[in-house]
């Protein structure tokens, strides 16, 4: 019974090549895990800690930062660079750009400022990346 019971619980890993994108060293693991566990049972290639910290974030909660450009209203540009303050489940992102695409800016704006704040409840703000003055 005991086998058996090791069988069924390989049968629900998963396995999946990961890049990591923390260091220079950009390691492309091969990542096992259990997806109803949540957790990492097996990871190789990396060449260190960082990589199974990264693996258990990417396949478990995968989030991305999302940067675009908005429209504002200044003499000397059309556009100006936005940024959010910190990655968003990548599920959101979508949801983020449209979100993103209802601004207008008014000139001047500072680098920093931000413009939309909890995007779509993900925690992160959209800020302006480049000073703007009118």
């Amino acid at each position: 019974m005991n086998e058996s019971m090791n069988n069924r619980s390989k049968v629900m890993e998963e396995e999946r090549e990961i890049i990591c994108i923390l260091c220079p060293n950009a390691c492309v693991m091969d990542v096992r895990f259990d997806p109803e566990a949540k957790e990492i049972v097996a990871i190789a290639k990396n060449r260190c800690n960082k990589g199974k910290l990264y693996a258990a974030q990417e396949v478990f909660d995968p989030r991305r930062s999302v940067m675009t450009v908005v429209p504002i209203v200044s003499k000397r540009w059309k556009v100006t660079s936005v940024l959010t303050s910190a990655p968003v489940p990548k599920e959101k992102i979508f949801a983020v750009y449209d979100e993103i695409k209802k601004v207008r800016l008014q000139a001047p704006v500072e680098k920093g400022e931000v413009i939309i704040r909890n995007v779509c409840g993900t925690g992160a703000d959209i800020i302006v990346t480049r000073t703007v003055r009118k």
